[in-house]
């Protein structure tokens, strides 16, 4: 009995050392391989996130002493009618650059806030798209009754008499006007103000140096995924995500209805009346204040109103997703994990009056592969921004 159970022993050690020869030690995941020839060329597709692109209408774009000013006027609550309400009010850095609601209980407003994060990347601004430049975006708000509620001339008023508003200001832009004439320099504010967002940057997370191990082959930076976020990235690719938010900034920059039911009023026209709107803007890109108005020009001119733009809204962003929920426009969603089952469900869609997307269809994902893309969708977080930019200028 006891010469079998040697025999035994001896035997299955021996095949143990054989394995062992033939298969060396056991490795961890590398994180890459577990990924076919097409998915690898896809995910590189969304990584490395480049600079933003230049924006012509905008001289001082990339000045930092433009992006200072724009930073002291985005934090200052005197831009506003009761001396209450600053840019980060609502985009608020602590909340990534939204306030954490569905819709706002302090302004009547029927657009959830969207994120600052990454807006140097858009084509068009707010939901609908009634902006063509950061700028231009940036002074709606300020004179708008339901937020700021500031006038131009009383903005201008306030930076010529504050000696620290005025000394940046004239740093970037030369001597501030002492007549009446505001529009010019309430413009320029536009630009400082855009200048700081172009700033606010999320290109450097644990995805993107998980892409970098898969380009260079490295097991170690491939490893800054999960393997559940791995297994979500597959998800995400297998179920066409990328058709919306496709690229390195992982959103088209397009306009899309997908029959998401409202929770304040009814339809909206959203970019129906959103290209009529920045068509109309004073302060557009083909208009008087923009530093080249024929880049802004080739931008609008061409833009046409059509039936299947009603209801449209823009395809966000998905990084630093994490940190900006609620989500969809009007902030249907609380969190990642019901987005994702109203795409795997499609339960509660309703009937568009526009034209909504032909191509959306139930995800019918399992519930380890819905936990699984939120999993990857919380990957896309970036915790490496300058502290410096998320507070006032010192």
């Amino acid at each position: 009995m006891k010469r079998a159970l040697f025999v035994a022993l001896f035997a299955g050690a021996l095949a143990g050392a054989l394995l062992f020869m033939r298969t060396g030690p056991a490795r961890p995941a590398s994180g890459f391989e577990e990924f076919t020839a097409e998915e690898v060329e896809a995910i590189l597709s969304h990584s490395p996130l480049g600079p933003p692109p230049p924006d012509p209408t905008n001289a001082v774009a990339d000045q930092p002493g433009a992006a200072r000013l724009g930073q002291m006027v985005f934090f200052d609550k005197r831009f506003s009618r009761e001396g209450t309400v600053s840019c980060a009010t609502c985009h608020d850095p602590a909340k990534g650059f939204g306030d954490g609601e569905a819709l706002s209980t302090r302004f009547p407003l029927d657009r959830n806030v969207p994120t600052l994060w990454n807006t140097a990347y858009n084509r068009w601004w707010f939901w609908d798209g009634r902006a063509d430049s950061a700028w231009s975006q940036a002074l709606q708000p300020l004179e708008n009754p339901r937020e700021h509620g500031f006038r131009r001339e009383h903005a201008v008023r306030l930076v010529r008499a504050d000696a620290r508003l005025r000394g940046a200001y004239e740093a970037v832009f030369g001597p501030m006007p002492e007549g009446p004439e505001a529009d010019r320099p309430f413009a320029n504010l536009g630009k400082a103000v855009a200048a700081y967002e172009r700033k606010l940057l999320s290109r450097r997370s644990a995805f993107d140096v998980f892409a970098e191990g898969v380009r260079a082959r490295d097991p170690a930076k491939a490893g800054a995924l999960s393997a559940e976020a791995r297994q979500g990235l597959k998800v995400f690719l297998r179920a066409q995500c990328r058709s919306c938010h496709g690229g390195p900034n992982f959103t088209d920059g397009e306009f899309h209805d997908l029959g998401i039911a409202p929770l304040r009023g009814g339809p909206a026209p959203s970019r129906h009346a959103g290209i009529a709107l920045a068509k109309a803007d004073p302060f557009n890109g083909k208009g008087a204040f923009s530093d080249r108005p024929g880049a802004g020009a080739a931008k609008l001119d061409f833009l046409a109103v059509r039936p299947e733009s009603w209801g449209q809204v823009k395809t966000p962003t998905l990084r630093n997703v994490a940190k900006t929920g609620p989500y969809m426009h009007q902030g249907q969603f609380a969190t990642l994990r019901a987005v994702v089952r109203f795409y795997s469900t499609m339960d509660g869609r309703i009937a568009s009056a526009g034209h909504a997307e032909a191509i959306l269809a139930p995800l019918r994902l399992a519930p380890t592969e819905a936990a699984a893309l939120v999993a990857f969708l919380e990957s896309l977080t970036d915790e490496s921004a300058d502290a410096g930019l998320l507070k006032p200028v010192e």
